[in-house]
């Protein structure tokens, strides 16, 4: 196992135990907004701040790119953090969240761990060295058609001036696959195709911290990732589709018909 990877596989299991410890305590946990129906608690701090600490001790040169304390440092690697995806689910006790840890090396993705915390399932790749789920090598699944795919996406919550656009490309997913889920928690998200759970994902207006680590375990997984064209911009412009290769061809010709 790459050095690298095993520190944030360490991170992300600190901010899981922070995370479960909280979970026992749900009604007690101070919650605030930082926009319409975007919330961050004491308990995404904390678990940020475990994760940090643990890069830190362990590379301190390295920069930070955290869901929650934002940018800081100056290096060719950057730790692109989400210590808690799906806080709202979490609030609500609805049981899928997880930790996301990217490292960016010189503007490319080379290591991720995605810990999904309540099954305890981990998820992590490096580059060139594949993807697995708790050691266990994971492939993208291999339906061919979209008509029989089963496709996550997730919903807008916080910004709605693209819903018509969004509920647009909802509609033609709803009619031409098998089915639309919406678990909500993208990271998790990512993770499912790269596993097979999952054979496609599309969501609009995500943050790099959302798609950064679940992003490199599906194209090591064997899929493909890129924004609505299908170009290789979506960390920076928020929009993501991904599945295994006959699929993502299928939802990249379907948005584009839908210019």
């Amino acid at each position: 196992m790459h050095p690298m990877l095993n520190i944030a596989i360490k991170a992300a299991r600190k901010a899981g135990s922070v995370i479960n410890r909280a979970s026992l305590e749900l009604e007690q946990i101070r919650v605030t907004s930082k926009q319409t129906n975007d919330f961050v608690t004491e308990v995404d701090h904390a678990a940020e701040q475990a994760i940090i600490a643990t890069l830190r001790e362990a590379y301190p040169d390295h920069a930070i790119l955290a869901e929650e304390s934002g940018a800081s440092g100056d290096s060719e690697y950057v730790w692109i953090i989400d210590p808690l995806d799906g806080t709202t689910n979490f609030l609500h006790g609805f049981p899928q969240y997880a930790v996301s840890i990217g490292l960016q090396h010189r503007g490319q993705m080379s290591q991720a761990v995605v810990f999904d915390v309540v099954h305890n399932d981990l998820f992590t790749a490096s580059r060139g060295r594949g993807a697995f789920l708790n050691d266990r090598r994971i492939r993208v699944s291999n339906r061919p058609f979209l008509r029989d795919a089963l496709i996550g996406t997730g919903f807008p919550y916080r910004e709605f001036s693209r819903i018509d656009r969004y509920l647009e490309l909802f509609k033609a997913f709803a009619q031409g696959s098998a089915g639309i889920r919406r678990p909500g928690a993208a990271s998790l998200d990512l993770a499912y195709v790269a596993c097979g759970r999952l054979d496609g994902f599309f969501e609009m207006g995500l943050a790099p911290w959302d798609m950064a680590a679940g992003s490199l375990l599906v194209l090591e997984a064997g899929g493909l990732v890129g924004d609505f064209k299908g170009d290789e911009t979506y960390l920076e412009c928020g929009d993501i589709v991904c599945g295994n290769p006959k699929v993502f061809a299928q939802m990249i010709a379907t948005i584009s018909n839908r210019a």
